[in-house]
């Protein structure tokens, strides 16, 4: 794991512009406070509540999927892209319904990750991108979720190799998002990269455009030790979308083995909530809010809602 302070001084140097750019930041955050809409405890954060397609898991058609999770309550959903789901068939159920798809996350970006050290393998990911960037488009979207690569080996794929690569590749994607009206949201997973929000700051920074942006985990984080209202105070304008999950920190960190996975219910893990609440009021978030687990059917699904209210409620 590598420190923002390890990263060369040449890439400091060459983002002084973009830091520069970001002065006015004070203000940005005294507006923000400003947004809090006189909000009460008890009162539901107002943001909006999605899931991801693939967590319905109904032997039914893509208009009774998006049917089923419009009656229980959700306003969104994510999109995988490439996918082989037919894509006017998606449209059709989304005019139908009513339901937003707010965004597409790229499927392949692990398999084909940006930062590979094979060419080949970094062009069929570049082609991945650019595929997720119209299919989201196409599906009214607004971002494009992007794991930009994964520190795997100290000598073929580290941390600055990482950088160099995936950055290359992001700008190439850059020209295509921009025609199109779409952000590209990057994410950070269990990938060794980008570990500090410092990282993830510089990173986006780097490109001096607010198509790049962050995508937000709020459990994911939890493994690298910051807490995740620290994240998103950090972040600030530059997070886009916000995932959630849950997350058992101490689970994770217990050395007996085998152990219990840290992987539970939305709202049963150590993530904060009443401060994770704070932290996107300050920054005035009030998009959409996504939940990234198991799923299921009818029942599952409207459990896994009734958690997202649970913890988006403010504390009485």
């Amino acid at each position: 794991m590598q420190s923002s302070r390890s990263i060369p001084r040449r890439r400091f140097l060459s983002t002084c512009g973009s830091c520069l750019a970001l002065a006015p930041w004070s203000q940005f955050m005294a507006s923000a406070r400003a947004q809090s809409n006189g909000l009460k405890p008890g009162q539901m954060y107002p943001v909006k509540l999605a899931l991801k397609y693939d967590m319905i898991k109904t032997n039914s058609s893509v208009e009774e999927r998006f049917a089923l999770i419009k009656r229980l309550g959700y306003q969104g959903l994510e999109m995988n892209s490439p996918d082989e789901v037919d894509r006017d068939e998606v449209v059709r159920a989304r005019d139908k319904t009513g339901i937003v798809i707010h965004g597409v996350v790229d499927s392949i970006h692990w398999d084909k990750r940006l930062s590979d050290p094979d060419a080949a393998v970094r062009a069929e990911g570049q082609a991945g991108l650019q595929t997720a960037i119209k299919d989201c488009k196409h599906y009214g979207g607004t971002t494009v979720l992007l794991v930009p690569g994964r520190v795997s080996n100290k000598d073929i794929e580290n941390f600055e190799q990482v950088w160099e690569r995936s950055t290359v590749e992001v700008k190439k994607a850059i020209p295509l998002a921009d025609e199109l009206g779409i952000k590209i949201a990057i994410e950070v997973v269990w990938n060794d990269f980008l570990t500090k929000p410092e990282q993830l700051v510089e990173y986006v920074d780097q490109f001096q455009t607010p198509t790049v942006g962050a995508y937000f985990d709020s459990s994911n984080m939890l493994r690298y030790g910051v807490p995740s209202a620290t994240w998103i105070r950090k972040l600030g304008k530059r997070m886009l979308k916000f995932d959630l999950k849950g997350f058992d920190y101490t689970r994770y960190a217990k050395k007996e083995k085998p152990k219990e996975s840290p992987w539970v219910a939305i709202g049963e893990g150590t993530e904060n909530w009443p401060e994770i609440l704070k932290a996107l009021d300050e920054v005035g978030y009030r998009d959409f809010v996504t939940a990234e687990v198991t799923g299921g059917g009818e029942k599952e699904l409207k459990d896994v809602l009734e958690r997202m209210r649970r913890v988006f409620t403010l504390p009485g």
